[in-house]
């Protein structure tokens, strides 16, 4: 079974490690805000201007001038702090992220991924992404293995403008968490009750198969 949004949003969060500063890009990765992991303490970065961001709010909560970079509403964690964008990207561009996670419409086994344009179609822009594939060596990208009329998203080789070029390390689906190495998408988890046929009919990318693939703990 297909993994929700929130599963797959309790998953990435599964990659953050102590002391991490992590940026969440906009759409699934920002729900990884909810899920930091017990024990676990990391500062995360929102590029118009904010570290230190913590868990969605509640209603009673609800500041209109605290948001992300996606506008939506979010709270602060004590030691949290606010500044400009230029500072936040010049966080971003001297590599002082240690994780970034962002969505995407394809990426390919070369590790390149498009994320900010399909042609013909209205979408939001840019927003940082080119900055945080530039800028961060460990990129996580959280997004559906296939599109909503059964095409993959897992490629030999990207089809729209990219937004970086061999960057990306990992990619989370609602199916697999994938590694890419070596011009290969590596299977390292699948989502609980999918199996391996399952994965592989929907990767067009070139995909290695180990001999054991374990579920996911979501």
């Amino acid at each position: 079974m297909a993994l929700t949004r929130e599963q797959l949003a309790q998953r990435v969060a599964q990659e953050f490690k102590d002391g991490y500063y992590v940026n969440l890009g906009i759409g699934i990765p920002t729900l990884a805000a909810n899920y930091v992991p017990e024990g676990v303490q990391v500062m995360l970065q929102s590029e118009n201007g904010l570290l230190g961001m913590g868990q969605f709010p509640l209603e009673e909560e609800v500041d209109a001038d605290l948001i992300n970079a996606g506008k939506q509403t979010v709270t602060m964690v004590t030691g949290a702090s606010i500044f400009s964008s230029a500072e936040s990207f010049g966080m971003i561009r001297g590599g002082h992220v240690d994780l970034t996670v962002l969505g995407a419409f394809e990426v390919d086994c070369q590790g390149s991924i498009a994320s900010y344009m399909i042609p013909g179609k209205l979408i939001k822009g840019m927003g940082g992404a080119m900055d945080l594939v530039a800028g961060a060596d460990n990129i996580i990208v959280t997004m559906t293995h296939a599109s909503k009329t059964g095409q993959s998203k897992l490629l030999a080789e990207c089809t729209l403008p990219l937004t970086g070029k061999g960057c990306i390390k990992r990619v989370l689906t609602d199916l697999a968490l994938l590694d890419i190495e070596d011009g290969k998408f590596i299977l390292r988890e699948r989502a609980p009750g999918v199996t391996v046929e399952e994965i592989a009919k929907l990767t067009e990318g070139e995909l290695v198969i180990p001999d054991n693939v374990p579920e996911m703990a979501v």
